[in-house]
């Protein structure tokens, strides 16, 4: 059987706006008891990268938050709302901060839901996941759809990176630096935790060098809901106007043949992605590389490069880059921040963490003359 996505507009993010599209999506694809029991305690992961407000559009909107929780309370089901963060330094500290500026902690006090941290952990082989997987029932999963320059976009699966506690994020992207080796692990978290219910908010989206403030926000007005993470990540992509398998933690599933060898295995209901008519995204600097015939980039490796580097006039020296980058390539002196490039390991975790835009992305002269 094929797996369903839905499909729906939805035109902002004002309360019955956002209501009313996250019950015509969760409709489409069989209504919420199907996948969510009456009564269940439940864990609601939204993607809460930063400390930003929602009118940035880099963390899952409050509103599309609070139109699952209240779905979720009709069936009677205990609601836990949680996310790790990618942030840096003093974990707890930052923690707070995202829940407060990013509207989630004023959603929780408003719907009567618990609003937690992942303190708690308990390993699953190469890496630990939250320990509030073991105290919920379901797991509902609420990615923000945005371009990502490590990893091309992310949407369902890559959202799951946030249910690893603390800091192993960091080691993470030390030991699997790769494009590819880094999509092996995500797909390993998303066999480990499946959810039981993902609803994509792509209302207000990141396109360009995402996915945080080095991205170009832009409006979308749409909804994806489904159960199969891979069928929503794979029409994702082809909204946004990327080949799938260009998306490495797709042609990393199909590899594993988890049931999505293409469009062809993908029922989508409501809108088609044709009638849509949607200028394709603009694609991070970075992802241009993944054009270019994987036996060439592996014997030009060292011609081939994209790699940070920071616009001093918007740097504010937070230090933020320093805090995320996982190979210590990083350092403050008196002219600013500078990088050694010898150690940098292109993750452009240092991009993704910097709240100012300061930290772009350079092209090497091979890759300029290519034109890429």
């Amino acid at each position: 059987m094929k797996a369903q996505v839905a499909l729906v507009k939805c035109a902002g993010y004002e309360p019955a706006v956002v209501s009313k599209a996250v019950k015509q999506a969760v409709e489409l694809i069989g209504g919420l008891n199907k996948y969510i029991p009456p009564g269940s305690r439940v864990l609601v992961k939204p993607n809460l990268l930063m400390a930003k407000e929602p009118e940035f559009a880099i963390d899952t909107h409050p509103e599309v938050v609070r139109a699952v929780v209240k779905i979720l309370k009709e069936i009677n089901c205990r609601v836990v709302i949680g996310d790790g963060p990618s942030v840096w330094g003093s974990q707890a500290e930052d923690i707070d901060s995202v829940y407060e500026k990013s509207g989630i902690r004023k959603v929780a006090l408003e719907e009567g839901a618990e609003l937690v941290k992942f303190e708690k952990k308990r390993w699953r082989g190469k890496f630990p996941l939250t320990g509030w997987l073991d105290e919920c029932d379901c797991f509902v999963n609420l990615p923000k759809l945005k371009t990502h320059e490590f990893t091309v976009m992310t949407a369902a699966v890559k959202n799951l990176f946030g249910l690893i506690p603390g800091n192993f994020k960091t080691e993470l992207h030390k030991q699997y630096f790769y494009p590819e080796d880094f999509s092996r692990i995500l797909l390993d978290i998303y066999l480990e935790a499946k959810p039981h219910l993902t609803i994509i908010d792509g209302v207000s989206v990141i396109e360009g060098d995402g996915p945080a403030t080095s991205g170009k926000k832009r409006s979308l007005n749409l909804l994806l809901a489904g159960e199969n993470c891979l069928a929503l990540d794979f029409v994702a992509a082809k909204i946004m106007g990327v080949d799938p398998l260009e998306v490495p933690t797709n042609k990393e599933g199909v590899a594993r043949g988890l049931g999505i060898g293409g469009m062809k295995d993908i029922e989508i209901l409501g809108e088609s992605i044709e009638s849509l008519n949607l200028r394709p995204f603009i694609l991070p600097a970075a992802s241009m590389l993944r054009k270019v015939p994987p036996v060439l980039v592996k014997l030009a490796r060292k011609l081939l490069k994209f790699y940070p580097c920071v616009e001093k006039d918007n740097c504010v020296k937070c230090a933020a880059c320093i805090q995320a980058c996982p190979n210590q390539a990083i350092s403050m002196g008196e002219k600013g921040i500078s990088f050694c490039y010898s150690k940098c390991i292109a993750c452009f975790c240092c991009e993704e963490a910097c709240p100012a835009s300061a930290i772009k992305i350079k092209k090497s002269f091979m890759v300029k003359l290519l034109g890429m």
